[in-house]
């Protein structure tokens, strides 16, 4: 059986020699790239890629940190006491984060960048070493999206401390949907839309059934298989520690920066698999879930209903745990045989 693998495109079913074959587009965005799969039938439209092309364009330039004269880093340059009014694309996003970062506890917040940067994961690059704790203090008081005053009504956004936002962990899955909805206007039904190993499907694969998609098993260097699912009109995340950290002293230091406390997270939890409608919605909670811990994950994922896959570390492996809601998807892969 051949799969997806989630985090990285690997493979479809290819076409045999003679049979009309899939629509099958990809680029570059966000540092990462893109890839569109339309099952074998469906008309080629000349101008698909470029409509795709610049609303990622657009994405970008109102989202990425890594671009001086982005939409968020020119809010992020603002001093306190004042604001702008952002385009409904970035107020797409800030409401889902605002919520996420609410509904979490503080887990999640989209004012978190002062904190990335210090610890050397933002666009300045690397540290030399761990943040000294005077340093680290004096940056954590900033951090709080309780500091914004945001108006949805005039998409007027002001800051009341020298913050800024971040949009990485959910400006993915909002792209992955901006271009399906592309996808979707155009008329087309079955799909993959993929941007950096976020994914929203619908309708068949080219195989005539289900998406079928796997889960990566959270090892650096290696590309196995710890779960595969099969997905249907769905969207799915992923978000884990085991790629991007550093070590000093022989301790390690994830990416995964908590809010709440200033530090990357210490826990057990290695990755965190959502599956939503949205995968904006998706791409923003497997962060903040990443951040909970298991046992918060499970317990916010049972309460929210969300359908949540995470994998902990246990001694030399690594023991799964899932949510209610993604039981079904549990269930189709274990029927498989």
């Amino acid at each position: 059986m051949r799969w997806l693998f989630f985090g990285a495109l690997l493979a479809l079913l290819a076409a045999c020699g003679g049979e009309p074959q899939d629509l099958r587009l990809e680029g570059r965005t966000m540092g990462t790239s893109w890839h569109l799969t339309v099952p074998a039938g469906a008309p080629a439209e000349a101008d698909l890629q470029a409509a795709i092309d610049a609303e990622l364009e657009a994405v970008n330039d109102s989202m990425s940190t890594w671009l001086e004269g982005s939409e968020i880093s020119r809010f992020n340059r603002l001093p306190p006491g004042q604001g702008m009014t952002v385009s409904p694309r970035f107020a797409a996003v800030l409401e889902a984060a605002l919520a996420i970062g609410d509904a979490s506890g503080g887990a999640y917040d989209v004012t978190v960048a002062p904190l990335v940067d210090l610890w050397g994961f933002g666009p300045e690059g690397p540290r030399n070493g761990v943040p000294d704790p005077a340093a680290l203090a004096e940056v954590r008081a900033r951090v709080g999206q309780d500091k914004l005053a945001w108006d949805p009504e005039s998409r007027r956004l002001e800051k009341q401390a020298a913050l800024a936002l971040d949009f990485s962990s959910i400006a993915k899955g909002y792209a992955v949907d901006r271009v399906a909805g592309i996808v979707e206007a155009r008329g087309f039904t079955d799909y993959l839309v993929e941007i950096g190993g976020e994914m929203r499907v619908a309708g068949q694969s080219p195989r005539g059934d289900a998406w079928r998609v796997a889960v990566e098993r959270p090892e650096a260097g290696i590309r196995a298989v710890a779960r595969g699912i099969e997905l249907s009109d769905r969207a799915i995340a992923t978000s884990g520690d085991y790629r991007n950290f550093f070590a000093v002293g022989g301790e390690r230091y994830s990416h995964m920066i908590d809010p709440r406390s200033g530090a990357p997270v210490t826990h057990d939890v290695v990755s965190v698999t959502v599956v939503a409608e949205s995968c904006m919605v998706a791409d923003g909670w497997a962060t903040a879930l990443t951040v909970l811990g298991r046992e918060a994950a499970l317990a916010v994922a049972a309460e929210a209903g969300l359908a949540v896959y995470l994998l902990a570390r246990e001694g030399e492996g690594f023991e799964e745990y899932s949510s209610p809601a993604f039981a079904p998807y549990l269930a189709e892969e274990d029927g498989q045989g």
